[in-house]
């Protein structure tokens, strides 16, 4: 097993080229199709939808070859659904042969607002790169256009910017050639008597299929990266629709070729044009890549996998353990070395100190199926830990845990601790359900909090408040319109975004994909 150091900007990567190799051999082939639009559209503004605007339609895209537009002129289509794909247009000329290039641009929008507001106000803190539109000249009429760049979308803006007085065009043919590398045919039928879950169900697989490219991304509009946190999501999805565990297994080793010095994985993987490491490290997400061994493990039964990744694996736990001060309490840094949620006056002490249990306790787990000799030491640390965190961060006054030097009371820490398992059943679903009914403190933000929330509900035995959770969140976006579910979603304030703008939020995002496994693992 050979490894090179890397040194980038005073980072150094190790890669372990044995694992690399592995990973490139595992690389899917993607699945194609070919996908045209369904009607052309036209949006409306309306407070009442979110970001304020609804679609309505105007005539079947069947009537696309008969529309002659000029100067000034555009057409909104609607492609009936969340695709992720490359484009191609045929266009021809209206009137007197074309004695200028036709100079066009075309905006893409998973949503109907990315239709009506234009890019140019948008004032988030993300690279406005990622607003999807495109300026095309076309010099020779008839022409094809073919743009090599892959886009995620459902709505196709054209506006023709100019041409000259002597002609006008007229769009002949409209495809996008999707790519995926999960086969539908592999996904399981699912006739549930409550049609709201038949379509979450229904939304949260499109939602994955879309995300499974060459890695599991997190979102094909934005970012299209490999990140841990989405992964271990990503894959537990998979097991119970696609299938495709030879895509997580790819993953895990790629995570496994590229730590630092110190053995840490990365939060994330650039994928093109190689594979590149992010100089992203934070503590939570280091510490699924046991989760996500462990979870792949229990799916497949590949006990080579886990023999050759459990040193990768143990190692995380390692680096949780140096993260502990003289307490056995994980340090409260003011640093962001742990995601956990996106809300912005969230602690992150306490939720740490349950993701490391949660871990710590499946890493135990694999140990014992290795035999491995540290076997009983961790298990000793593990009591340790957890009596930790019940001394410092209980608070029997407040009833909650408690988190940072301002004992902060967080929904994060309270789930995080109940899916650790600090609390015995009985308390841990009274916590929860106080939790829920009291509101307290600072509140979940993203889907990917929430998977964990109705994860920390069904294993307290509290199946049906599960659902209704479900139904209120997921639900929700569905009721407001999602085709794929949102990286993003406040019932509450549904114009949040981190990012400064919603513009840029990504609407179909791999950490929402989950509700999927809910209703079908637990047969919700």
């Amino acid at each position: 097993m050979s490894e090179i150091l890397q040194k980038r900007d005073g980072l150094i990567i190790k890669k372990n080229e044995a694992f690399a190799a592995k990973a490139e051999a595992l690389k899917p082939v993607l699945l194609q199709r070919e996908q045209r639009p369904q009607h052309i559209v036209q949006v409306v503004s309306d407070e009442r939808v979110i970001h304020g605007w609804r679609v309505e339609r105007e005539t079947s895209a069947e009537s696309l070859p008969a529309r002659v537009l000029g100067k000034g002129e555009q057409i909104i289509v609607d492609f009936g659904d969340h695709l992720v794909g490359s484009l191609s247009m045929s266009i021809k000329p209206v009137g007197s042969p074309p004695d200028a290039p036709l100079y066009l641009k075309l905006t893409f929008g998973e949503m109907p607002v990315e239709m009506a507001v234009p890019f140019s106000e948008y004032d988030g803190w993300l690279s406005r790169s990622w607003l999807q539109e495109e300026y095309a000249h076309v010099d020779v009429l008839p022409g094809v256009i073919k743009l090599d760049r892959r886009y995620s979308f459902r709505y196709l803006k054209l506006e023709v910017l100019d041409t000259s007085p002597k002609y006008k065009v007229s769009v002949e043919d409209i495809c996008c050639t999707t790519v995926t590398s999960g086969d539908r045919d592999r996904v399981g039928g699912l006739d549930h008597t409550d049609p709201e879950l038949q379509a979450i169900d229904s939304i949260s697989i499109k939602t994955l299929e879309d995300c499974m490219q060459e890695v599991f991304e997190d979102g094909p509009k934005r970012d299209r990266r490999l990140w841990l946190g989405d992964l271990r999501l990503q894959a537990i999805a998979n097991y119970d629709t696609f299938q495709n565990n030879d895509l997580v297994k790819r993953c895990l080793y790629l995570f496994a070729a590229f730590p630092n010095d110190q053995g840490q994985v990365t939060a994330n993987l650039f994928i093109k044009p190689e594979v590149i490491p992010d100089d992203t490290f934070i503590l939570d997400y280091s510490l699924l890549f046991v989760s996500t061994l462990h979870d792949y493990y229990l799916a497949t039964g590949d006990k080579e996998t886990l023999e050759e990744l459990w040193p990768t694996a143990f190692r995380q736990i390692e680096i949780g353990f140096e993260q502990l001060d003289e307490r056995l309490i994980v340090k409260d840094s003011e640093t962001w070395y742990s995601f956990i949620d996106w809300h912005p006056e969230l602690n992150k002490q306490a939720p740490s100190q349950g993701v490391l249990i949660y871990a710590m306790k499946q890493a135990l787990y694999l140990s014992g199926l290795l035999q491995d000799d540290r076997q009983e030491e961790l298990h000793r640390k593990i009591h340790e830990v957890q009596a930790a965190a019940m001394k410092h961060l209980w608070s029997e006054e407040e009833g909650y845990f408690i988190s940072g030097k301002d004992e902060q009371v967080s929904w994060a820490a309270q789930v995080w601790m109940v899916l650790a398992g600090v609390l015995d059943k009985e308390k841990s679903s009274v916590l929860l359900l106080r939790v829920l009914d009291e509101k307290p403190g600072t509140p979940l933000m993203t889907p990917y909090m929430m998977h964990h929330l109705i994860e920390a509900l069904i294993q307290v035995g509290e199946r049906d408040r599960a659902i209704l959770e479900m139904k209120q969140y997921w639900g929700g976006m569905v009721r407001d319109g999602a085709d794929t579910f949102w990286e993003l979603y406040d019932p509450q304030n549904k114009e949040f975004s981190p990012y400064g703008s919603y513009l840029i939020n990504s609407y179909c995002h791999a950490w929402s994909c989950t509700p999927t496994y809910f209703i079908r693992r637990y047969k919700l």
